[in-house]
């Protein structure tokens, strides 16, 4: 998986991740940003809904 704008680099992920908790080596924080990325990626804002009028 190949993104252009890659914010998030993995030391960045390990650190945020280390402040909440979670213990994480660079295999696995390259796995979660690839995750992320994807969703992000894939995520549709929700759509206004039209009030139709009587």
């Amino acid at each position: 998986m190949n993104f252009i704008d890659r914010n998030v680099s993995v030391e960045q992920a390990i650190i945020i991740l280390a402040k909440n908790g979670v213990q994480v080596n660079e295999k696995e924080a390259k796995i979660i940003l690839e995750l992320l990325y994807l969703v992000s990626k894939n995520y549709d804002k929700p759509k206004e809904k039209k009030i139709l009028e009587p």
